[in-house]
């Protein structure tokens, strides 16, 4: 753990973002990786550095799973992933910043692989995360389609990062609403009712748009669903497992909408939508911080 994997792994620009350190093969299809957590952070540290956010844990897995399909399975580094489903729980009595970095090991097993001749074109996998031995997090399960460029271009048809212009940001909620110190951080804006918020896209937040992009990301919409955890359960709950689905590429010039409504065993329900069209749906499970 002297250095971050080469971040191109990872599809981060910034060093700073690129939070993994190393990886072997330890079977087959299982695959050891190696972390490191920073004791401050811009957003996934919270403002009196005492905690680490469960979203956190989101991105290594996700950057873990990434770096898994790049080197050991060959997908080339110019594909572009889609990222369709996302199950996680956390444990937060191991979330705690310490004195050091926290050095995590994410055991992470692809359980399916699917080709088009030679070639993966998506997989599922799963993933423990370990702190100290401690488990941290449990990704039950990740499901992404990788494409090429070519392919994506068609897709997207037309739309870039260049050619596409973000709507204006519209006015943020409080930030101690939604659980955040910053209001340029904040993801949400009043809707004019209870439970629905408008999704605030900023293409220069130097987290959820590391690099330019002509869609808003899935870590960008997974923040839009704690943050509107925090605001329907007027801050007093925050999420601890994540069950989320993406329907399609959320769009940077259509408003989105956020709505949420309780859901079963205390679980929170949150939907983005865009149009008519459903964007993603997730459920949180909340503990008391």
């Amino acid at each position: 753990m002297t250095a971050t994997v080469p971040r191109q792994l990872v599809h981060r620009a910034a060093v700073a973002e690129t939070l993994l350190t190393g990886w072997h093969r330890i079977a087959d299809h299982r695959f050891s990786v190696s972390a490191q957590w920073p004791r401050a952070h811009g957003l996934h540290v919270s403002a009196d550095r005492s905690a680490y956010d469960p979203l956190l844990v989101v991105e290594t897995v996700r950057q873990s799973g990434t770096l898994i399909a790049h080197t050991e399975y060959k997908v080339p580094l110019d594909h572009h992933f889609v990222l369709q489903e996302f199950e996680v729980v956390t444990f937060p009595q191991y979330l705690a910043v310490g004195a050091i970095p926290a050095e995590l090991i994410v055991e992470v097993e692809f359980v399916d692989v699917q080709h088009r001749g030679r070639r993966p074109v998506g997989a599922r996998y799963t993933a423990q995360v370990l702190r100290g031995g401690e488990r941290v997090a449990t990704a039950t399960r990740v499901v992404f389609t990788c494409i090429s460029e070519p392919v994506y271009r068609r897709l997207r048809g037309g739309r870039t990062a260049a050619t596409v212009a973000p709507l204006p940001l519209p006015p943020p909620l409080p930030p101690t609403t939604v659980g955040r110190a910053l209001p340029a951080d904040v993801v949400l804006a009043p809707a004019g009712r209870p439970g629905l918020w408008q999704l605030r896209v900023d293409t220069a937040h130097p987290v959820f748009f590391d690099h330019p992009l002509d869609h808003v990301p899935g870590m960008l919409l997974l923040e839009a669903a704690r943050q509107a955890v925090r605001a329907h359960t007027g801050g007093v709950r925050s999420p601890v497992s994540f069950r989320i689905t993406f329907d399609r590429y959320g769009e940077l010039d259509e408003p989105a909408w956020i709505e949420t409504a309780d859901g079963a065993g205390g679980a929170v329900q949150v939907v983005g939508r865009q149009g008519d069209s459903t964007v993603f749906e997730c459920t949180v499970d909340t503990a008391s911080w």
